[in-house]
């Protein structure tokens, strides 16, 4: 696994680094926003490690820029010491795919980049409900002649909300598929990343795909019956 490590206190950066090479992980590392933004896009990992307060481009800026300018969808761990439910939703909110509050430990570490990095492999499948394809091998997601870009998570949930349409996926059932038993403390983490699902697959306009089933989860169909 290639590893981009986006931290700029250069001990924690040699440990972690140390402790992923030791895995047999290749890691390259980035002390600044600015450099880690051009090896994240000119050298694109199979996972980023990104922490919050970095000089040059926060950690926030950076995930946006990649997510919106870049078109990255590399999966994204945010590192950071803050602790407020309102931090940890902004990080989602950017673009981040999971998010680790220091201190941690390496192994949790290790565990997470693998699962992102294993949400990234291809099925060979193909979905398609209503007018939005997707081609699971070579992750191209479209709506009519539209090309969507999701995040891996939201390649990961829209994935498998087309896989169970037009049944209901109950909100338990889809943070066990993305987080498995280690889920985000914040309630309302899955409710973000649905947020940007919605706002990339239902542009204004169009008839809705995405439906929010009070209080058991969501179902994706081209009717809300």
């Amino acid at each position: 696994m290639h590893v981009l490590l986006i931290e700029d206190h250069t001990d924690l950066a040699a440990t972690v680094g140390d402790h992923l090479a030791s895995e047999g992980h290749v890691v390259d590392f980035a002390y600044d926003g600015l450099t880690g933004l051009h090896l994240a896009v000119s050298q694109p990992p199979d996972v980023i490690v990104l922490d919050l307060g970095l000089p040059g481009m926060d950690g926030l800026t950076l995930c946006e820029r990649l997510r919106r300018d870049g078109r990255q969808n590399t999966p994204i761990l945010m590192l950071t010491a803050r602790t407020r439910e309102a931090d940890v939703l902004a990080g989602f909110a950017a673009g981040a795919d999971d998010y680790l509050v220091k201190p941690f430990s390496l192994a949790v570490l290790s565990a997470r980049l693998r699962s992102l990095a294993q949400r990234t492999r291809p099925p060979s499948a193909r979905l398609k409900v209503a007018d939005l394809e997707m081609d699971t091998e070579t992750r191209r997601v479209q709506r009519g002649a539209r090309r969507l870009t999701l995040t891996p998570t939201g390649f990961q949930l829209l994935e498998r909300l087309m896989q169970a349409s037009p049944r209901v996926m109950e909100r338990a059932k889809l943070e066990q598929h993305i987080w498995g038993d280690d889920r985000p403390n914040s309630e309302a983490a899955l409710r973000v990343h649905m947020h940007a699902l919605r706002n990339e697959i239902d542009p204004p306009g169009a008839a809705p795909l995405l439906h929010t089933v009070r209080a058991i989860g969501y179902r994706l169909a081209a009717d809300d019956a």
